[in-house]
């Protein structure tokens, strides 16, 4: 609920929302759901190399948790 609440008040590409994205993702791949964990991982990914650049180091997070 909260991502659906970001997307619209944020804005579907706002970095904070890719954190939000990450953190959900890491949640499920820790309850072993690895195939609903992955689209948030990319998802988060590309938001943060939209906004941040591919060298910052949230997009290396990113990277890292894929």
């Amino acid at each position: 609920r909260a991502i659906e609440i970001g997307e619209k008040t944020l804005g579907p590409n706002h970095p904070t929302l890719a954190t939000w994205l990450n953190n959900l993702a890491v949640l499920l791949w820790k309850q072993g759901k690895y195939d609903e964990a992955k689209p948030l991982y990319e998802r988060a990914l590309r938001i943060r190399e939209e906004c941040l650049g591919p060298n910052h180091p949230d997009v290396a997070q990113s990277l890292n948790n894929l």
